[in-house]
């Protein structure tokens, strides 16, 4: 078999042919995966649009109630979560205002996100519990008296009641590092448009149309900025609900710039670069604090993996030596 081998690979037409067919399966991969992944700048950009319309909708629908002293009485269809959540009235006793504003920050809004939320936080526990019963009672075997059987499958119930809400955290984490790690670019894009004459409504839609190519989370909560700056009658209200929707303290520092702008009628161009310098030296900062802890962190990993082999490439020369001459 290996001789075989060896007289493949000294045949000059064998290694051509294996390189063709090397060049073809990399040109066809290299043109079909960008043809299977998925345009989630436009997906994530069309929902903006759906939550700009709905906040149209809605303004329009309060301007209507004030005029007329009345609600309109056309009802929207409602779906089979909405149906679930209203028939057994789980908002009452599922839902809370922390996981309402949880839910904004980790990037689902709209009411079918809450009911869906619910719904998990209904069956998620009846799920775990079922699925721990039929383990620790009918597959595993495992001799341990009833009452720690027991307790684990409470244990399996708790961890269903915790586990959507362990998801939106995880995914509030990494929405907020990815707006994070946008954040300066961000001020830039402000800065420039700002000191160029651009009004901030126009500002703010042109970074929300430019940002995108980098981070598509800051680019939908900039959308969302410059819709409720639009349809909202004060701006202070879309600059307060921009930093709730995000829940980081640089976008809050922004939304006061904002607010402080708009107020008093400071100048927004040196208090973006004020931000902006600040940001920067923000992230050299972390960046700095990284490059100190790394030596005390691969202590460990280097005592662990590195010495023991650095040890036997060392010492075993010695020790064969030492054998040969005994």
């Amino acid at each position: 078999m290996l001789d075989l081998v060896l007289l493949k690979l000294g045949d000059a037409h064998f290694m051509a042919l294996m390189l063709a067919a090397v060049g073809c399966a990399a040109t066809t991969f290299a043109v079909v995966v960008p043809l299977l992944q998925t345009d989630n700048l436009s997906r994530r950009i069309k929902a903006v649009g759906s939550e700009r319309e709905r906040i149209r909708q809605r303004e329009r629908e309060r301007m209507a109630a004030k005029e007329n002293a009345r609600t309109p009485l056309r009802a929207r269809p409602s779906n089979l979560l909405k149906q679930v959540v209203d028939t057994l009235n789980l908002t009452s006793w599922l839902s809370t205002e922390k996981a309402k504003e949880t839910l904004a920050k980790a990037g689902f809004r709209g009411a079918g996100a809450e009911y869906a939320f619910v719904t998990a936080r209904l069956i998620s526990p009846i799920l775990f519990a079922i699925l721990s019963t039929v383990y620790i009672f009918l597959i595993a075997d495992w001799q341990q008296p009833i009452i720690i059987k027991l307790g684990a499958v409470l244990f399996a119930i708790y961890l269903g009641v915790k586990a959507p809400e362990i998801y939106l955290r995880n995914a509030t984490g990494k929405r907020q590092k990815a707006l994070e790690r946008a954040y300066p670019n961000t001020l830039d894009l402000l800065l420039i448009c700002a000191e160029s004459g651009m009004s901030i409504e126009h500002a703010v839609r042109k970074v929300s149309g430019e940002i995108g190519v980098e981070s598509v989370e800051m680019a939908e909560e900039t959308t969302l900025l410059a819709a409720e700056m639009s349809y909202l009658p004060d701006r202070r209200m879309a600059f307060e609900n921009f930093n709730s929707r995000t829940g980081l303290e640089s976008i809050r520092s922004l939304s006061t710039v904002m607010i402080q702008s708009e107020r008093y009628g400071t100048p927004l161009g040196s208090a973006l670069r004020v931000l902006s310098q600040e940001s920067r030296d923000q992230r050299m900062n972390a960046a700095e604090k990284k490059a100190a802890a790394l030596p005390p962190t691969l202590t460990v990993p280097m005592i662990l993996f590195f010495l023991p082999g650095l040890f036997a490439a060392i010492l075993t020369p010695a020790a064969i030596q030492i054998n040969n001459w005994n």
